[in-house]
């Protein structure tokens, strides 16, 4: 009907090992954290706590260059949704209302925060050529808690 969503995810293939798998487990589950944020009242710079309190604390950085947004008509729309705060506390940002639907997609890397983008133009790896998992959904705050319009 017009509106657009969000999502990624990464997934594993073949034999991966446990530091790898611990990776990319660390990155949904800072997701899962910020979405259980995503409630009238919080607000945005809640989420970027959560995620990059959480990935630190499992020994990661969090990628600064990209961030998640507000959606809707458009795929961006305001409000951006860093997954970090500069400040490492919670509570900055906008207080998120009811009605709001922003897309939470932290990227988490094993090495430095830091990404360069390829000649492509869309291909993001680390700079220090380090592992990186990268988890995304779309989120509709209501009055009810966070309702995940990109989960299975």
């Amino acid at each position: 009907h017009g509106f657009c969503a969000d999502t990624a995810r990464t997934v594993t293939i073949g034999n991966v090992s446990d530091t790898k798998k611990q990776l990319v487990e660390a990155a949904r589950q800072a997701l899962e954290n910020a979405i259980e944020l995503c409630r009238p009242g919080s607000r945005i710079g809640d989420l970027g706590h959560a995620v990059q309190s959480y990935a630190e604390s499992q020994g990661y950085s969090v990628v600064r260059q990209f961030v998640g947004h507000g959606t809707g008509r458009q795929m961006h729309e305001d409000p951006q949704v860093p997954n970090f705060t500069d400040d490492g506390r919670p509570g900055s940002g906008k207080r998120m209302k009811t009605g709001l639907v922003i897309a939470v997609e932290p990227m988490v890397n094993a090495g430095t925060p830091e990404v360069e983008v390829l000649d492509d133009n869309w291909t993001a790896v680390t700079k220090d050529r380090s592992m990186s998992a990268h988890f995304a959904h779309t989120i509709a705050i209501t009055d009810d808690g966070p309702w995940v319009l990109t989960r299975a």
